[in-house]
Order: C-alpha cells, then structure tokens, then sequence
C-alpha cells in the first residue's frame, strides 16, 4: 500500500492559540508530506511492499533505516492530527481513567510523568502512552521510533521535534508539553485506541 497524506480533522488555526496556523501548514503540510513522498520512493521494490502500514514499520525497524524511518513517522503523525482537537484536554473517558489511576497512580501523575517522558527526551523524538503487557506504561522513543517497535500499543504520543513547537514556543519545550496535555489531547480518540489494544 502506498502512503497519503490525510487532511488534518479540524482547520489549520482551530487548535490556536496553543499551536499556530503556521506550525500546522509546516508540520502537516510540508513535514508530514515529505515522509509520504519519501517513505513511497523508498517503499519501492522492497520486501514490504504491499504490506500494511504497521508491518512495514515493524519489519523495516532495524534492517532499512531510510524507510523505516519515512514509515515510522507516517504512522505516528497519522495518529498524531486525532490526537489533538480544538478545546481539547478536559475529561477523560470514564474506563481509561480508571485504568490510567489503577496502573499509573492518578491523572495527575500520569500527566506529570508523560511531560516529563516529553522534557527529557534528548534531541528528535516522541513521549507516549502505551498498552504494554496489558498495564497502561509512559514512554519515550528517539526520532521515529515508537512504542509499536517495542512490544507496546500507543494510545497517545506527542511529537518533541523542534518542528512541533518551536515556531509557537521556541525553546520551550515544557510548555509546549503542559499545552499539550491540558488543552489539546482528544482523550475520546485515546479511549477508543485504548479499547483495541486491551
């Protein structure tokens, strides 16, 4: 199957003032296109061809970097436009809260420990929520990576590419990740995630 970009699920200044029109016209229209148009070209004539998204993400991981790395991050900003919605933060659906107090304390901590997962990434990459081994986990990958190359689910990842925020925050990564969580996350998208990976 071939990649494509899909149309970000709200306009391009909906999620202002806590990410800007033009972030989102770089980051969905220039960056997210460029790993399409690249993760194509290297997709060509290779084993994985004609698989899906996530086999070629799992089965490049290790053996074809250039690809693997185009794939990855198809896959994780695909998930990453759902992740996020105007007035979002706010509730979390009443099921994954319970399990998000039961294996990660309470809201609060969950929240505190994602931003930190997020602040001490050292250079490119993402902070998650996974379902790892039936728990609830946070975790932290390089560049591409995410919790799927690691035996894990991701229910909810922010991307901590200086594309992601520097624009709006500059370097302010703290903020930019306390912005996230409080008034962008699509807890409803993260719940139905979570739903599939138990």
């Amino acid at each position: 199957m071939s990649f494509t970009l899909p149309e970000l699920p709200y306009s391009h200044d909906a999620l202002a003032p806590f990410m800007s029109r033009e972030t989102l016209e770089y980051h969905h229209d220039k960056h997210h296109l460029a790993y399409v148009n690249n993760g194509n070209n290297l997709l060509k004539g290779t084993e994985w061809e004609g698989q899906s998204l996530e086999e070629i993400v799992k089965g490049s991981f290790g053996k074809n970097a250039g690809l693997f790395n185009n794939a990855g991050q198809h896959f994780n900003h695909l998930h990453f436009w759902n992740w996020m919605k105007p007035n979002g933060g706010g509730a979390i659906p009443s099921e994954l809260e319970k399990k998000i107090i039961e294996d990660l304390g309470s809201v609060e901590k969950m929240k505190e420990d994602f931003i930190q997962a997020g602040v001490t990434q050292f250079g490119s990459g993402w902070n998650w929520l996974a379902v790892k081994d039936g728990k609830i986990v946070v975790m932290k990958t390089p560049n591409g990576e995410s919790p799927l190359v690691h035996g894990a689910s991701p229910i909810l990842g922010c991307d901590v590419w200086e594309h992601s925020y520097y624009i709006d925050y500059r370097n302010r990564r703290p903020d930019y990740l306390k912005a996230f969580v409080e008034n962008l996350v699509n807890w409803d998208y993260v719940a139905e995630l979570y739903s599939k990976a138990v």
